[in-house]
C-alpha cells in the first residue's frame, strides 16, 4: 500500500540477521493478505473489495496524520499525489480480481515482475542508465515471466492477464513514489497514496455494490492490518540489513504461497511457476546488488510486497 516508499530514505545498518527475520515476518504477513482476499472469493466486486481495503486501511494510518499535517503542499504536488492515487487504483482493482482468478502460487511470481517494470520505467522517464548487466537481467526476468506463463502449452486466462497488467502498473506508481518522494516525507507519501487511492476506487465500488456480510467485513479489515504489518515489517528489515541480504528471503513468499495454495485451497502444482519466480526473483536482487556495488540511491524497490 506503499507504506515501503519509507526505505528509499532509510539509512542502511549492517544488522542481517534482524533484518532477515523481520523480512520472514513480513512474508508471513503479505502471503496472509493473499490467504485472506483468495478465501474471500468473487462474492464481493474487485473495485468493492478494494475501496473497503483501503477505507479500513486509512485508520491504521492514523499515527502518520500529524507528521502529514505539517508538510506544506504546492499545486505540483498534489497533481503528482492524485495522479498516482488514480494510477495505483486501476492496479489495486487488477489485484484483486487476478486473487480470484488464478493461483496463489501465479499471482505471487508476476508479482515479482513489478521492480523490473521500475527499472525500464527510471531509465525511460528518470534519465536513469541501463548497463548492458542490468539490460541482461531484465531479459532474465522476461524469461522467467515466460516460463511462468507458458503461452501455447497452457490456457492464458483474463486473471494472468490482470495480475501481468496490475505488475506494470505497480511499478509505474513506483516510479511516480521517487518522483513525490524527493518533496515530502515517507508519511505524506503513504497517507496520501491511501487517502487518494481510497478516493479512486469509491465511484467504481458504488457502480457494483454488494452489501458485505459482516464476516466479509472482518475479512478485509484482517488484509488491511496484514498488509500494513507487512509493509512496516519489510521497512524495519530494511533499516536493519542491506537490500541484497533481506530480498532472497522473499522467495520463501512463493514458496509458502505455493505450498498454502496446494493444500488450503487445492491448486496443482506448478514446478514452473517455482523456477519463473526464482527468475525473476535472482533478476530483481542483482539489480539491487548492483546499486549497492554503484554506492548509489537505489530506484528499483525492493521485491517484492502486495501493493495492496
Amino acid at each position: 500500500m506503499g507504506v515501503q516508499d519509507a526505505i528509499m530514505t532509510q539509512p542502511v545498518p549492517a544488522r542481517p540477521v534482524t533484518g532477515i527475520l523481520w523480512m520472514l515476518f513480513a512474508g508471513i504477513c503479505f502471503v496472509g493478505v493473499n490467504a485472506l482476499v483468495k478465501y474471500l472469493g468473487d462474492r464481493i466486486p474487485a473495485a468493492e473489495s478494494a475501496f473497503l481495503r483501503y477505507l479500513f486501511g486509512f485508520f491504521f494510518l492514523i499515527p502518520l496524520f500529524r507528521s502529514m499535517l505539517s508538510v506544506r503542499i504546492d499545486r505540483v504536488l498534489w497533481i503528482q499525489f492524485i495522479g498516482r492515487g488514480v494510477f495505483h487504483a486501476f492496479g489495486v482493482m487488477l489485484w484483486f480480481y487476478a486473487m480470484t482468478q488464478i493461483s496463489l502460487a501465479d499471482v505471487t511470481a508476476i508479482n515479482y515482475l513489478s521492480p523490473v517494470y521500475v527499472t525500464i520505467g527510471a531509465a525511460l522517464f528518470l534519465g536513469e542508465r541501463l548497463a548492458i548487466r542490468r539490460i541482461m537481467a531484465i531479459i532474465l526476468a522476461l524469461v522467467g515471466a515466460a516460463i511462468i506463463l507458458r503461452p501455447g502449452f497452457r490456457e492464458i486466462g483474463t486473471g494472468h492477464w490482470a495480475m501481468m497488467l496490475a505488475a506494470v502498473v505497480f511499478g509505474g506508481s513506483y516510479v511516480l513514489a521517487k518522483v513525490v518522494v524527493d518533496k515530502a516525507n515517507p508519511a505524506l507519501v503513504v497517507g496520501m497514496l491511501s487517502l487518494w487511492v481510497t478516493v479512486a476506487l469509491a465511484p467504481f465500488a458504488i457502480a457494483v455494490w454488494v452489501t458485505p456480510t459482516p464476516a466479509e467485513v472482518a475479512i478485509l479489515v484482517a488484509v488491511a492490518f496484514c498488509a500494513t504489518t507487512g509493509h512496516y515489517a519489510m521497512t524495519l528489515a530494511f533499516a536493519a540489513a542491506p537490500v541484497t541480504v533481506t530480498q532472497p528471503v522473499t522467495f520463501l513468499q512463493l514458496v509458502w504461497a505455493t505450498l498454502l495454495g496446494v493444500f488450503v485451497f487445492h491448486e496443482a502444482l506448478d514446478p514452473y511457476v517455482l523456477a519463473g519466480g526464482g527468475l525473476i526473483l535472482a533478476s530483481v536482487t542483482f539489480i539491487s546488488w548492483r546499486e549497492a556495488v554503484l554506492n548509489r540511491r537505489a530506484v528499483t524497490p525492493p521485491a517484492p510486497a502486495p501493493e495492496v
